[in-house]
C-alpha cells in the first residue's frame, strides 16, 4: 500500500481488526520513510446487480447516491455517522444476496423507508416525501398517521411472532433428535 503522504511503497500493518458488521477489515498501516500513520478498509469486491429505474434504464449500483439519499434525509437529525454506514451495508448485503441480476430501484427505495422507518421517522417522512412523489399536504397528513398507528422499532424486536420460524428441512437419511416428551408429573 502507497503511503499517502509521502507516497512511498514501503508501509506495514500495526493492527487489523473486523468492523462491527463483519464485512470489512480494518487496517492501521505505517509508512516506513515518513513515519505516518493512515488506515485502510478491506472488503470483498463482489459484483453488484444493475438498477433498472423507473424509466427502465440500467444503471450499476451508485453506493454514493445512495450516502447521498440517506444524509438528505437525515439532514440535522440526532443520527451517527455509524447509523448511515450501517444502513448502507445492510442494504449492500440484500442486493448481494439477492443473487440477481438486476434489481428495480424501487425495491431499493422500499428497503431504505424501512431502516429510515426505525431508525428516524423524521427522516422517513421526508425521504417518503420525495420517494412516494407526495402532492400535497394530505399526502404528508396521512403517511404521518400511518406511521403513528404503527407499533415502535422497539415493541416490534420486543413482540413474540405468532407464526413460529419453519424449521430446518431433514436430508433423506439424516437422524434426527428426538424432543423430551414432558409430563405433568414431577420426578
Amino acid at each position: 500500500m502507497r503511503c499517502p503522504f509521502c507516497s512511498a511503497d514501503e508501509t506495514r500493518v500495526v493492527d487489523s481488526r473486523l468492523s462491527d458488521e463483519g464485512d470489512s477489515v480494518r487496517r492501521r498501516r505505517e509508512c516506513e520513510v515518513c513515519g505516518e500513520r493512515f488506515t485502510t478498509f478491506e472488503r470483498a469486491e463482489l459484483r453488484l446487480p444493475q438498477i433498472i429505474k423507473s424509466d427502465g434504464r440500467r444503471e450499476p449500483f451508485n453506493e454514493k447516491k445512495l450516502q447521498n439519499g440517506l444524509s438528505r434525509a437525515l439532514e440535522k437529525r440526532p443520527v451517527d455517522t455509524d447509523a448511515i454506514e450501517k444502513i448502507i451495508g445492510r442494504i449492500r448485503h440484500k442486493l448481494m444476496a439477492s443473487g440477481e441480476g438486476e434489481v428495480a430501484s424501487r425495491r431499493i427505495g422500499e428497503w431504505i423507508m424501512e431502516e429510515l422507518k426505525d431508525l428516524d421517522p423524521v427522516a422517513y417522512v421526508r425521504f417518503a416525501s420525495v420517494y412516494r412523489s407526495f402532492q400535497d399536504l394530505n399526502a404528508f397528513r396521512e403517511e404521518v398517521q400511518r406511521l403513528q398507528n404503527e407499533p415502535s422499532a422497539e415493541t416490534r424486536r420486543k413482540q413474540l411472532s405468532l407464526i413460529p420460524e419453519p424449521e430446518t428441512p431433514i436430508k433423506p437419511g439424516a437422524v434426527q433428535a428426538r424432543k423430551p416428551h414432558i409430563t405433568g408429573k414431577k420426578s
